[in-house]
């Protein structure tokens, strides 16, 4: 978010029909500012603006929280993961580009976490393996093997260079891979594995996104589940 003027800023949202695109909010700063609370990390927000398709910034008349987080906003577990999936989401989603199914997997998973209490531990797993069939490179890992993320699919021997998962962590990925979110609660690993999948899966993006660089909270939510 960028500061506009005396009491504005500038944000970037994702939205269904227009993709990220940047927009105005007027009135969301200072003490009498109503919204100061709407613009968290992936909160959702219900939206009427000013679209022109030749504006690099477009108006927003409202704007609403909707729906509500009940569980996010105030579990640490949740609220962490949900810093980490944003700052993934905020350097892969392109400008500009209408996605309606991409749009309804990340509005629809949030949702599900928002109120679930069996897979909250895994949710960014299953987040960010099922997010890269819809960014374009979702891996095969339908064999037994080692992942090899320089090719995006399983290897029967192990390779040589370092981007590689193991065994182990390869058939959790498969594991994953053929489960429906409301199935998450099953997935159960330990919390080495875990951490180890999550850098892994870090990797795996960096080598589809040049610019990725490093993910800051990262760090913060290894440190949670450590």
């Amino acid at each position: 978010m960028i500061k506009y003027g005396e009491s504005s800023l500038i944000a970037n949202l994702y939205t269904k029909h227009f993709g990220r695109s940047s927009y105005i909010i007027n009135s969301i700063r200072g003490r009498k500012a109503g919204h100061r609370h709407i613009l968290q990390p992936l909160f959702l927000v219900d939206v009427v603006a000013y679209y022109k398709d030749t504006r690099d910034v477009q108006r927003i008349k409202e704007i609403k929280n909707f729906p509500v987080y009940q569980n996010i906003p105030f579990d640490i577990r949740k609220s962490t993961q949900i810093l980490f999936l944003a700052e993934v989401l905020h350097k892969t989603l392109r400008e500009q580009e209408s996605f309606p199914e991409m749009f309804n997997f990340i509005k629809n998973s949030l949702l599900f976490f928002d109120l679930d209490e069996s897979s909250m531990s895994n949710f960014h797993l299953f987040f960010l393996f099922h997010l890269t069939e819809y960014l374009g490179f979702l891996p095969d890992i339908r064999k037994e093997g080692w992942l090899d993320l320089q090719k995006g699919i399983v290897v029967t021997d192990e390779p040589y260079h370092p981007f590689y998962t193991n065994k182990d962590a390869t058939a959790a990925l498969r594991e994953l891979s053929v489960l429906k979110i409301g199935e998450l609660g099953r997935f159960r690993i330990s919390r080495s594995l875990r951490g180890y999948l999550t850098v892994k899966l870090i990797d795996y993006y960096q080598m589809h996104f040049e610019h990725l660089g490093e993910i800051k909270s990262l760090k913060i939510l290894q440190e949670l589940f450590s």
